[in-house]
């Protein structure tokens, strides 16, 4: 069974290698200390610090080949060809929501780099598939829990 490709912008390939640094040097070493001063405290089988500490490093080594793995089947879009005639991952998308009367901006990301804090929404979602391929002054419904949404295209941006 094939690996699924995961689709980075260079910004968020960039995030997943200085995480996969951290969790490899700093967040080790301080686990292996944790560890080696658990151990300091006698008999293992009943020591809390020590099955805490070595369910961390459990954890933490999880999460070093999980990233590894995405890291391995990245797809970074080049930011050359990313143009703005239609919509793309890496695009920053400015839409007016017709309901509300209001516009709103979305960047397009591929799903390990959503921030809906940020607006970055996956290409994956409703609304990503919805916007892709599509061109300025398109009006585009989405499936929401609330029912059909519609946006008109304002802008697409790099």
């Amino acid at each position: 069974m094939g690996e699924q490709e995961v689709i980075l912008t260079q910004e968020g390939f960039d995030k997943l290698e200085e995480e996969l640094n951290y969790l490899k040097t700093e967040k080790r070493t301080e686990i292996a200390e944790r560890i080696k001063i658990a151990r300091g405290f006698g008999d293992l089988s009943e020591n809390s610090e020590y099955d805490e500490a070595k369910n961390a490093q459990s954890e933490n080594e999880t999460q070093i080949a999980e990233l590894e793995a995405k890291i391995r089947h990245a797809k970074v879009i080049d930011s050359k060809e990313i143009d703005t005639k239609t919509v793309q991952i890496g695009n920053l998308v400015k839409l007016h929501d017709e309901e509300f009367d209001e516009d709103v901006e979305y960047t397009i990301v591929g799903s390990t780099e959503v921030d809906l804090s940020e607006n970055k929404i996956s290409n994956e979602s409703p609304m990503g598939k919805a916007l892709l391929g599509r061109k300025k002054g398109e009006v585009v419904e989405v499936e929401a829990p609330a029912g059909m949404i519609k946006y008109k295209i304002l802008a697409i941006k790099k």
